[in-house]
């Protein structure tokens, strides 16, 4: 069961934040600007010790993303993501709800300040 009911909510409140699902790996994906800042998924059984876990992946600085996993044992490196900068953190685990919102708001601004300050204004609104 996942306990993070206001998870979805959440991701789609950053502005400019956009949700697909890409049917080939069965994710639904959190995108800003065309770009993914977060993913929800249940591995199929045959990817262990992931198999049949819901799981959020969430971009993260390599030095926090580390810190994380020491942290908490229901945040691991990313599944199919570069296991230095992405974590996923599983849905039935015990991460404290303030803590997952952090870490979403953290993947959202990495991914945002990369974008181009034309992108980034037009997605705030501002007309710079």
């Amino acid at each position: 069961m996942n306990r993070y009911e206001w998870l979805d909510r959440f991701l789609l409140s950053q502005p400019g934040a956009e949700k697909d699902f890409k049917l080939e790996w069965q994710w639904h994906r959190y995108l800003v600007a065309g770009k993914m800042f977060a993913a929800t998924c249940q591995p199929d059984p045959k990817y262990r010790p992931h198999a049949g876990r819901e799981m959020v992946l969430l971009k993260c600085d390599p030095r926090l993303a580390e810190a994380f996993r020491e942290t908490y044992p229901d945040v691991v490196p990313g599944f199919y993501c570069d296991k230095r900068s992405w974590n996923s953190v599983y849905l039935d685990g015990a991460v404290p709800d303030d803590v997952l919102r952090e870490m979403c708001a953290q993947s959202y601004e990495l991914i945002f300040s990369k974008l181009t300050r034309k992108a980034q204004r037009e997605i705030l609104g501002d007309e710079g």
